[in-house]
């Protein structure tokens, strides 16, 4: 049965929830990749077919907002952000929760200053072994609110599983992002394991495996990544790949496949199964659905697209790249960035600073704007930015009509059955 999560009324939205809605009732099984469509006359906006809240976003939201609900007068905090929206994470401080890291690492609270009493709140991408324990001897139970995705401790369990079996693991991820430092740090519980960044890593990496280069210059490239037990020339033997569950899925099967290759050219095809483990079920299915969505968007057609999600969101600047590559994209936190129809202020991937684009929007008419958002943006937001853009051509009554066929769907006999059955919920 499907699963259905409280989540605050403010998050969301009167646009995005109905076509959501309508969508899944067509197609249950998300087969269908094709955008949405609001037509609103000389405009018309592509709204890709996944975006936006996950299941372990939602369970997230969820559990901490029980955590404030179930503790009044007692100290709540969080390890970190708990997911990367500045929105949502700004709700919660605001509702007294306190944050003991930044999403840099920089710790904003001293542990001596922690008691029992405290209620201390694990965010989704999980925590590293040596917090879990330092909270327990504090006397904080962190399982208590645990808001760790499912499916992050999943690729936990996976990397486990390797490393019982003698296989090293090598995680795709940001050496210092947050999830990966949690997946690192419980990997190398049950074997060796090391951290690479993208292909050009593991290219470097194949060739080390296939005996190419000299282990001396190992440190040279992934110094500071790898644990302590690793030893280069014994674990590149055996490896098995798992990644941070933001990453570009077909970034990691193509990290998977030179490693695989790399040590079929070195140990032969026939041994290769002893040499190389089969990790695809480590994929996040939010992940995958919300890039595979974009090709999608692209095949539509369209003059711009805008992106909405948090500045340090891994998920989100993935979104961005893929499409960057075919139309001009603009990556928004929220509405509050859309400057006026001429100017919109938006974070540059490649320079990491945020810019201001002036006529981003085509003169000339009809224009086709492609919409997504990242897997930790509330639907609210993506509603207040199409509202934004709608105002400046006059068409904000527009949506209304624009939405009524999404609306159609939610009606009657057919929408009661899928309902029954839990395959969507109805309005």
């Amino acid at each position: 049965m499907a699963r259905i999560f409280d989540i605050p009324e403010f998050y969301r939205s009167s646009i995005i929830s109905v076509i959501k809605q309508a969508r899944r009732l067509q197609d249950h099984r998300k087969r269908d990749l094709s955008p949405s469509i609001l037509a609103l006359g000389p405009v018309t906006f592509k709204i890709a077919r996944h975006f936006g809240f996950c299941f372990g976003v939602e369970n997230a939201i969820e559990i901490a907002y029980r955590a404030i609900k179930e503790n009044p007068g007692r100290r709540i905090y969080l390890l970190s952000e708990m997911i990367h929206n500045p929105h949502v994470n700004q709700d919660l401080i605001s509702r007294g929760v306190k944050f003991i890291y930044s999403s840099d690492g920089t710790q904003l609270v001293n542990y001596n200053e922690l008691s029992p009493e405290d209620i201390v709140i694990v965010p989704a991408f999980g925590t590293t072994v040596e917090l879990f324990r330092k909270l327990r001897e504090i006397g904080i139970n962190p399982q208590l609110y645990n808001t760790t995705c499912p499916f992050v401790e999943k690729v936990w369990k996976r990397a486990a599983q390797l490393g019982e079996k003698g296989f090293a693991v090598v995680i795709h991820g940001k050496h210092s992002h947050e999830e990966t430092k949690a997946t690192f740090s419980h990997a190398r519980l049950s074997g060796a394991s090391m951290v690479i960044r993208d292909i050009e890593e593991a290219k470097m990496l194949a060739s080390f495996i296939r005996l190419e280069r000299d282990w001396q210059e190992f440190d040279n490239y992934f110094a500071g990544r790898y644990s302590e037990d690793f030893v280069p020339e014994k674990h590149l033997q055996k490896l098995g790949v798992v990644n941070q569950t933001t990453m570009l899925a077909s970034e990691t099967h193509t990290i998977s496949r030179i490693l695989k290759e790399a040590l079929s050219s070195r140990f032969g095809e026939k041994q290769l199964s002893e040499h190389f483990a089969d990790t695809r079920d480590t994929l996040c299915y939010a992940t995958s659905e919300n890039q595979n969505s974009i090709k999608g968007l692209l095949e539509s057609g369209g003059d711009l697209a805008v992106v909405v999600g948090g500045y340090n969101s891994s998920n989100t600047s993935h979104l961005v790249e893929l499409l960057e590559q075919k139309v001009p994209t603009y990556y928004i936190k929220d509405d509050s960035e859309i400057i006026s129809k001429k100017e919109i202020r938006h974070l540059d991937l490649h320079s990491k600073k945020i810019t201001v684009t002036e006529n981003w929007l085509p003169e000339n008419q009809p224009v086709e704007i492609l919409i997504t958002a990242g897997a930790s943006c509330p639907d609210v937001l993506v509603d207040r930015v199409i509202t934004t853009i709608s105002s400046y051509y006059g068409l904000e009554q527009q949506i209304k009509d624009a939405l009524r066929p999404y609306q159609q769907q939610l009606e009657g006999p057919e929408c009661e059955k899928q309902a029954i059955s839990a395959t969507t919920t109805c309005y």
